[in-house]
């Protein structure tokens, strides 16, 4: 049975995708899962009624794989969320800083940390998951050996806390989406939109920069682009946009009719029109 209050994460208890859980849906039930298609997967078939799904940092770029996933998962994202990563160097009980050659984390956190590490000494060690490599320092019990994970990991697996802030830059934010299997648009007097979908292009010359005139002659703002390959095919790249704006919008229909012209066919997807995250209108006090 469905149950419209769970949310799916990739990790263990602990992970910063844990902690957006909590941040975002706090009366929801968080739900772990090994991996990126594992929990794609448990709203796909109805085990939980959304999923947390990381996509950039602000330190170490986009999340790599998963944006190969979300066109093809068959969910809509319905809403955005910025997660503030403040990582911390966890050991175990009684170690030191001094006493640290190794630290473990997604490589994705040991990125956000390099300049950091290499002051200290320390090797970077990758691991799958930043709560994973919490859980393990724990259990192997080896005061050389640290985590760079969350206060929440700390919390979970009984670790102290050797250094509070250790990322490179003070401002490190992760942006989430979350996504549902039913595409849900905002009111479109609600406040501000937002848009993301994919498309391929023909093979013909200045497609790309036809394509986005659209966008431009029509007044709406990209806020992200991005290529990648796509299936087999070297030759065949597939494109990643995230703009400002409401689906509903005459604006944003007369750009998407222009982009369509210069696509293959059914190679536009909309991946989902959700509320802008109020974290946009912030300053950037980095």
């Amino acid at each position: 049975m469905r149950n419209e209050q769970t949310i799916a994460f990739q990790g263990v208890p602990g992970a910063y995708s844990h902690l957006s859980c909590q941040a975002f849906c706090p009366d929801w039930k968080a739900v772990a899962y090994k991996s990126f298609s594992g929990m794609l997967r448990a709203v796909q078939i109805g085990e939980c009624s959304s999923a947390m799904v990381p996509v950039e940092n602000s330190t170490a770029g986009r999340v790599a794989d998963i944006h190969h996933m979300l066109p093809d998962s068959g969910l809509h994202i319905i809403a955005e969320h910025f997660q503030p990563v403040n990582h911390q160097l966890l050991g175990i009980r009684g170690s030191k800083l001094s006493d640290i050659k190794e630290a473990y984390s997604h490589e994705q956190g040991l990125a956000q940390c390099r300049k950091k590490l290499e002051k200290l000494g320390i090797e970077p060690m990758i691991h799958s998951d930043t709560a994973g490599a919490a859980r393990d320092i724990a259990t192997w019990n080896d005061h050389t050996k640290a985590a760079i994970a969350s206060n929440l990991a700390a919390q979970v697996y009984g670790l102290e806390i050797l250094m509070e802030q250790i990322t490179d830059l003070n401002l490190n934010t992760t942006r989430f989406l979350i996504m549902k299997k039913q595409m849900e648009v905002p009111d479109v007097s609600s406040g501000n939109s937002h848009c993301t979908f994919v498309f391929s292009l023909r093979s013909v010359p200045a497609a790309l920069y036809k394509a986005l005139g659209g966008f431009a002659t029509n007044g709406i703002n990209l806020t992200k682009i991005e290529s990648y390959m796509s299936g087999n095919q070297m030759h065949a790249a597939q494109f990643y946009i995230d703009c400002e704006g409401h689906i509903e919008h005459e604006n944003m229909q007369l750009a998407l009719e222009e982009l369509k012209f210069y696509c293959l066919p059914d190679a536009v997807r909309i991946l989902g029109c959700y509320p802008s995250s109020p974290y946009r209108k912030r300053p950037n006090k980095n």
